[in-house]
């Protein structure tokens, strides 16, 4: 018997009967960003999805639609492109940060209609807007009955520490998650001069099996966590009501876009970085509008 938990390959008995055991959606984020010339574009995305898939699998629930577009482009992230990926066409599916959290509120006002007692939001592409992703969870509970938890994969760094960006451990997790976005053969040669479309050092020491037993991990501690937020949820029995499209401009305009321009992800630089040079093709998005 198939035990699907995709919304999108789900028949609706099935998506009932997911909902009726475990009244929890997962909604996976990433970006296609360069991660080596060993990974698909999509590597973010696709690590998210196969997380989230992994949680409902072992603890219940509903995987949303991956969503591939995310925050990048400007800022500290331009710096950081300059630095590690160069003047290389970089494929990104960049969104600035007021439009991909509006996004998310629009994606958690559906769930919430839904009738879910828990919404976990999980990117599997992180940077300084995983500090903004805690501040609009924050900004927005108020407004939801369903528990939120908005969560970033860096959160979950300690399982790989000591490899960075397009590293080992992304590569093994990815290759893990879809066998047929990573090859291997096509690192480039140890020596050879980079940057190297934002791959890390380790690259070339990627292991399969690592890589399925931090999916299995990252999902364990997703569905745990879910599962103490429907706890929450039905200790509070919050008062629910349907919200409108209009109740989400009005929360938006109320709780979160003064918060905006305070982002971290709003921020010129981090420290130690330097701005992208004239002529560069990281330097037109820099800085954000004004009207911002």
């Amino acid at each position: 018997m198939r035990h699907e938990v995709r919304w999108e390959r789900m028949f609706v008995d099935e998506l009932e009967a997911a909902f009726a055991a475990c009244p929890v959606a997962y909604l996976p984020y990433g970006l296609c960003e360069p991660h080596g010339p060993q990974n698909a574009l999509g590597c973010d995305g696709l690590r998210a999805h196969a997380f989230t898939r992994r949680a409902a699998e072992l603890h219940g629930g509903i995987v949303a639609p991956p969503m591939f577009w995310n925050v990048h482009e400007l800022g500290i992230y331009a710096a950081w492109g300059q630095a590690v990926i160069g003047q290389k066409r970089p494929w990104l599916t960049a969104l600035p940060p007021a439009m991909f959290f509006k996004n998310i509120l629009y994606h958690v006002r559906a769930c919430e209609n839904l009738g879910f007692k828990a919404i976990v939001v999980f990117s599997g592409h992180s940077g300084p807007h995983a500090q903004d992703a805690k501040t609009v969870q924050e900004a927005l509970q108020p407004h939801f009955a369903a528990r939120l938890a908005f969560l970033l994969d860096g959160e979950y760094n300690d399982l790989w520490s000591g490899s960075g960006h397009g590293g080992a451990i992304e590569t093994a997790m990815l290759w893990a998650a879809h066998e047929d976005c990573t090859d291997l053969s096509r690192l480039p040669e140890p020596d050879g001069a980079g940057p190297h479309f934002a791959m890390g050092a380790d690259a070339a020491k990627a292991s399969l099996r690592r890589g399925q037993e931090i999916i299995d991990e990252i999902g364990d501690r997703l569905g745990t966590r879910a599962q103490e937020l429907v706890g929450e949820y039905d200790r509070l029995q919050p008062p629910r009501r349907p919200l409108t499209y209009q109740d989400a401009e009005e929360i938006w305009e109320a709780s979160v876009a003064p918060l905006v321009r305070q982002f971290r992800s709003m921020q010129a630089l981090s420290e130690g970085q330097e701005a992208p040079p004239e002529g560069s093709i990281w330097r037109d998005n820099w800085r954000p509008p004004e009207k911002w």
